[in-house]
C-alpha cells in the first residue's frame, strides 16, 4: 500500500488505525428528516413498497423503522417533497465534543434541538446547524430503541456500524462539498465514477465517514456547472439483507404503481446489486444489496468509467423530462449553492487517478440524471 497521504485522508504511513484527533469510523448515518404533503403515497411506498415498519405519530408526522432504532425516517408535513435534515450518530460524547468543536470553532451557529424534535426523531439529545445545499445536519449520540421488532415485508435492512445507508447530492460546488464533509467528519475518499449521461459528462465523488464504502455521494457536471436535480437530495440508499428481499422489494414497487427509476443491475465501484425507485416526493430511493466493505488498510481510490458493470437500465423517462431538466440546469448557473464556506474552507480538488481494471461500461446513451452511485 501507498505511504502517499490522499487529499482529505487521514492515513498513517505504516497503515494503523487512525489517529485520536480524527473522528473517522465514529460516524454512522442516523436517520433522515423528508418534508412532504403526501403522506398516504408515503406510507404505501415505505411499507407496502419498500417493506419498512411504520409508525404514526399524528396525521402530519410519520415514521420508518428499519432496526431496533426508533426512528430511521421522519417525515413531516410541509411543501419542500424533499430531504431537509440528515442526521448523524457519534460514538460518543467525545466524539461528540470534536465535532461540535470544529462546528463552532469555524463560527458556524449551532442550536440545540428542543425536546420535541429530538422525540420525534427517536433521540435523547441533538445539536443542529447548516449544512450544503441548505440541508440541516444533526448530530446526536444516543438513539431511542424500541425493544419491540418491527413489522416489515423485508426480513432485515443492513445498518450496524456502516449506518442506515447512503445519500448523493448534485452540486455546482463539489470541492466545497467535500471540504465540509473532511472538516466535519474526517471524510475520506472511496473513488470517482466517471459517466456520461445525455451527452453530459458527470464525475461523481464517494466519500466515507466508516466502514461503508460511501455515506455521502457527489456528483458534478465536467466543465460549466450545472445542477439539474429540482430536490437537495437526488438519491437516498438503504441495504437489505438478503438478494430475496431486493428482488421482492423491486416486484412491489412496480406492482403498486410507483415508478422505476433504474432497474436492477451492479455497480462498478461498490459492486451493490441495486434498483433505483421514484418516490412520492421527486427524488430517487435505491435499495440494495451486498456492497463491498472498505478494508482501510489496502482500500485505494480509483475512478470508474460508468456506474454500472450491468443492468441498470432507464426506465420511463420522456422528452418532456428531459426537457425539465435542462430548464433546471439553467436555472441552476444563476443561483449560488448553500456550501457553508467556514466550514467547507477551500474545498477539496479532485485529483487524476487510474482508471479501474474492472471499470464498466460507458453509457453514452442514458437519458437521464438518475442513479447516481
Amino acid at each position: 500500500m501507498s505511504t502517499t497521504s490522499l487529499p482529505g485522508h487521514d492515513v498513517e504511513p505504516d497503515g494503523l488505525p487512525t489517529p485520536p484527533a480524527s473522528v473517522f469510523g465514529r460516524v454512522h448515518l442516523g436517520y433522515l428528516v423528508i418534508e412532504t404533503q403526501r403522506m398516504t403515497d408515503w406510507r404505501r411506498f415505505g411499507v407496502d413498497a419498500v417493506g419498512m415498519h411504520a409508525d404514526e405519530l399524528d396525521r402530519d408526522t410519520l415514521r420508518f423503522r428499519m432496526d431496533e432504532h426508533a426512528c430511521r425516517f421522519l417525515l413531516e408535513r410541509g411543501p419542500a417533497e424533499d430531504v431537509t435534515t440528515i442526521g448523524w450518530q457519534l460514538d460518543d460524547h467525545d466524539t461528540f465534543d470534536r465535532v461540535i468543536d470544529r462546528v463552532r470553532g469555524a463560527g458556524v451557529p449551532t442550536a440545540e434541538g428542543t425536546a420535541e424534535q429530538a422525540a420525534r426523531r427517536g433521540v435523547e439529545r441533538l445539536l443542529r446547524f447548516p449544512g450544503p445545499k441548505g440541508i440541516t445536519q444533526e448530530v446526536f449520540t444516543r438513539p431511542v430503541l424500541d425493544e419491540a421488532p418491527p413489522v416489515m415485508r423485508t426480513s432485515r435492512f443492513v445498518t450496524g456500524e456502516g449506518g442506515m445507508g447512503h445519500v448523493a447530492l448534485t452540486s455546482t460546488n463539489p470541492a466545497g462539498l467535500r471540504g465540509y464533509y473532511d472538516t466535519l467528519f474526517d471524510a475520506r475518499l472511496s473513488d470517482y465514477i466517471d459517466e456520461t449521461i445525455s451527452g453530459v459528462i458527470l464525475k461523481i465523488r464517494f466519500l466515507r465517514v466508516n466502514e461503508r464504502h460511501h455515506s455521502i455521494a457527489v456528483a458534478s457536471t465536467q466543465g460549466v456547472r450545472l445542477d439539474p436535480i429540482r430536490t437537495r437530495v437526488q438519491h437516498l440508499n438503504v441495504q437489505v439483507a438478503e438478494l430475496d428481499d431486493m428482488v421482492g422489494a423491486y416486484q412491489r414497487i412496480k406492482e403498486l404503481g410507483f415508478g422505476v427509476a433504474l432497474a436492477v443491475g451492479q455497480h462498478t465501484n461498490d459492486r451493490e446489486l441495486s434498483f433505483y425507485a421514484q418516490t412520492p416526493s421527486g427524488f430517487e430511493w435505491e435499495v440494495g444489496w451486498n456492497p463491498l466493505v472498505v478494508d482501510e488498510k489496502t482500500w485505494e481510490p480509483v475512478t470508474h468509467r460508468g456506474i454500472s458493470v450491468w443492468g441498470h437500465t432507464p426506465v420511463g423517462q420522456t422528452v418532456i423530462d428531459k426537457l425539465n431538466q435542462f430548464r433546471l440546469g439553467l436555472g441552476s448557473l444563476i443561483r449560488e449553492e448553500e456550501v457553508v464556506l467556514p466550514l467547507a474552507g477551500a474545498g477539496i480538488e479532485d485529483y487524476v487517478r487510474e482508471v479501474a481494471p474492472s471499470a464498466g461500461r460507458a453509457q453514452p446513451g442514458r437519458p437521464g440524471f438518475t442513479g447516481l452511485g
